[in-house]
């Protein structure tokens, strides 16, 4: 199986992209002008109206759920919203975001000493 490279995957997608990609509004009152928002949780979907359990900075790339514990960086957002593993859940966001998928180059592959025959 085939790497990513989850770096540049970060570097290159701002949680901003993922939480616009969830459907994600901030409460208003709580949109940025900090760098931060909050808001519903993307993850586990709280009944109630106006909830603010969510909240994400923008500039670091970074959320945290103060309900259901859930926290990391953009991909991992993706990822627990999802439902799905972090490797499948980069290549559906590339998919999402029509851009290609930012794959580790290969490395060399061992070689088998072909010793002749004694």
């Amino acid at each position: 199986m085939a790497g990513i490279d989850f770096r540049t995957l970060r570097d290159e997608v701002s949680i901003y992209t993922v939480l616009k990609l969830l459907g994600f509004v901030p409460v208003p009152g709580h949109a940025g002008g900090d760098g931060q928002v909050r808001g519903p949780c993307p993850i586990h979907a709280p009944k109630r109206e106006g909830s603010r359990s969510f909240s994400a900075n923008l500039k670091r790339n970074a959320y945290r759920c103060f309900h259901c514990a859930s926290s990391g960086n953009q991909l991992d957002l993706w990822a627990a919203a999802t439902g799905q593993p972090l490797y499948q859940a980069a290549i559906e966001l590339c998919a999402k975001l029509n851009r290609p998928v930012p794959w580790l180059p290969r490395r060399p592959t061992d070689r088998k000493k072909s010793a002749p025959a004694s």
